[in-house]
């Protein structure tokens, strides 16, 4: 089932319109000995720094690459020579083709290289420089002189080609779209994702962890364990309840339109003109669970 509001606000935020609109900051946070966090616009990144190089975590837009490279540069002089996606979206691989163009190499799940290749067809773009060249279809490790890198895929949560990685000795967690922090979350249905999936995940991620545990959400503020567990409960909240409703014949629109399903949460997980609002949230819902019944 076509999600058409998801599909035409991605659309959205990849566009050069959105790009021009706002000025965009870039910067970085040191979160434990080797990893640092940077924000700017798109999905957060991770960078680690290893004994030679370093290893990057998404990619963001791609007219923002040389502010990334620059504030990197703050960081370390090292040079970039692996490049983790954590999906397909654009606001997390739009730089992957200026990353690999120095020096670096893409790695990614499988359902991610796949989407990507079908954007890159479905524009016409004759590079695919921007495609991983290592994929992995559950779980893969990378080992560093200072931390185990631990990567795995939920079978389905924000996309159906979802990486979550964990700096084990480092304890830092990067998520990916799977969780925004303090944010209603955006699941693309359309690419596989799921709302109990997503559930799930949060669930796995919830026992790998500690409370000193530094998490990079995909969106959002750096987060704590306590964080990542307030998203859970919202979720068991919202499912539990739209659920009901449509166990007693409610419609698409009902939920959509029935504020009181989420008006306790509502101030917690949104701020005006954020892009999953509690309508598409509730929509989302219905329509995750109503597809998995089918």
């Amino acid at each position: 089932m076509k999600v058409l509001t998801h599909t035409l606000a991605l659309i959205f935020l990849s566009s050069p319109l959105f790009l021009h609109s706002q000025k965009v900051s870039i910067n970085s946070e040191k979160l434990s000995n080797h990893v640092y966090m940077i924000t700017g616009q798109g999905g957060n990144i991770g960078l680690f720094e290893d004994s030679d190089a370093l290893l990057m975590i998404d990619s963001q837009f791609g007219k923002l690459t040389p502010q990334i490279l620059a504030e990197i540069k703050t960081i370390s002089p090292k040079p970039i020579k692996i490049l983790l996606n954590t999906h397909h979206h654009g606001d997390h691989t739009g730089g992957n083709e200026n990353i690999v163009n120095k020096g670096a190499s893409v790695f990614a799940h499988k359902n991610a290289r796949v989407r990507l290749l079908k954007s890159i067809e479905d524009k016409a773009k004759s590079s695919k420089k921007a495609l991983p060249i290592l994929t992995f279809s559950t779980e893969l490790n990378l080992y560093f002189d200072t931390t185990q890198v631990l990567i795995f895929h939920p079978e389905t949560a924000h996309t159906d080609g979802d990486a979550i990685i964990y700096f084990v000795e480092e304890n830092v967690l990067h998520t990916g779209d799977v969780f925004f922090n303090s944010r209603y979350p955006y699941i693309d249905l359309d690419s596989g994702g799921s709302v109990i999936g997503a559930k799930k995940a949060i669930e796995h991620m919830l026992m790998l962890i500690n409370a000193e545990t530094q998490i990079i959400p995909g969106h959002g503020k750096r987060a704590t364990k306590t964080d990542l567990e307030k998203t859970l409960a919202m979720y068991n909240t919202c499912i539990s309840r739209i659920e009901n409703e449509i166990n007693r014949g409610a419609t698409q629109e009902d939920v959509t339109q029935n504020r009181a399903l989420t008006a306790d949460l509502d101030g917690k997980f949104y701020t005006e003109g954020a892009f999953i609002s509690p309508e598409k949230w509730r929509r989302t819902i219905y329509l995750s669970l109503t597809s998995e019944k089918n």
